[in-house]
């Protein structure tokens, strides 16, 4: 069988069962059993598959058609500059996230910060925190999670980017972080906090089966119809966070205004602002603390 045909009917078989990036998700996967970069899928259209070549797809298109999420099935995820390694228990980084990064950058850019100390609060795969030391090659983070996974994979990441030396790794429930662990870290409270926490509602029916059965419950739903995590790292940040320090934290697209009451209802929080992604959907928190100069 040629390729231009598997990919056809790989394409054609992944739309039926509603996979929206059908043709993406084929060329990801053949790209991989084959052991190809994409490009040349493109160039090799008449290729004719062995029969060994052949199974090595078929395996995973069917973990693909089973709902398993294409970054579970690679080991990685493109993440604003860098690739990022994933596996089952740690979060899928989502193209919007990047927002988090962009605005920290700028933020701290314009504030001519020259060692900025920051915090990644749920740090799952390290996306945001390891992407902004990154960008800024004096800053150091606190990476926080309370999945064992989650830390395990974030420090692997860290060295693959080249930025370990320049990261600590808190194993705990940010809600219970205290100024002096902070302090211990850095010398002095941070100058970022960041985070995207889990804000999804248990009963939310909206959420993707394969989302659902296949991504980590503790980085995706929250209580208190899915603001508990929200409020408590926002308290966490009031904490942890130096007089005139920034926050951004991802939302749920209909929480633009209970989060942002979220940091209202604190009188430490100033400049509060909800953002929207590309979509036009609430997305986003940024905020500053009171005190500043």
């Amino acid at each position: 069988m040629q390729l231009k045909e598997v990919l056809q009917k790989t394409t054609a078989f992944f739309k039926e069962k509603g996979i929206a990036s059908a043709r993406l998700d084929t060329e990801l996967l053949l790209a991989r059993a084959l052991n190809w970069d994409r490009i040349k899928l493109y160039m090799n259209y008449d290729y004719p598959l062995s029969a060994q070549e052949l199974d090595a797809c078929r395996a995973l298109v069917r973990r693909r058609a089973q709902g398993e999420p294409v970054a579970y099935i690679l080991g990685s995820r493109d993440f604003y500059k860098s690739t990022f390694h994933v596996e089952p228990g740690v979060l899928i980084p989502r193209p919007e996230t990047e927002s988090i990064v962009e605005e920290a950058v700028a933020w701290v850019r314009a504030q001519n910060l020259s060692a900025p100390a920051v915090i990644d609060f749920g740090c799952g795969s390290g996306c945001i925190g390891l992407s902004i030391l990154k960008e800024l090659p004096n800053a150091r983070l606190l990476a926080c999670d309370i999945s064992d996974k989650a830390i395990e994979v974030s420090a692997r990441n860290a060295e693959q980017l080249g930025v370990n030396e320049r990261v600590q790794f808190r194993l705990g429930d940010v809600a219970t972080l205290t100024q002096d662990e902070v302090l211990a870290t850095f010398g002095k409270v941070a100058d970022v906090i960041v985070a995207n926490p889990p804000y999804i509602a248990s009963a939310d029916t909206a959420v993707e089966p394969g989302v659902r059965k296949f991504e980590p419950q503790e980085a995706l739903f929250s209580g208190d119809n899915g603001l508990a995590h929200i409020r408590a790292w926002a308290h966490a940040a009031e904490i942890a966070l130096r007089p005139g320090g920034f926050v951004m934290f991802e939302i749920g697209s209909d929480q633009g205004k209970s989060g942002e009451d979220a940091f209202a209802c604190l009188p430490a929080f100033e400049n509060i602002r909800v953002i929207k992604d590309l979509a036009q959907h609430d997305r986003f928190i940024r905020c500053t603390k009171r005190g500043g100069e």
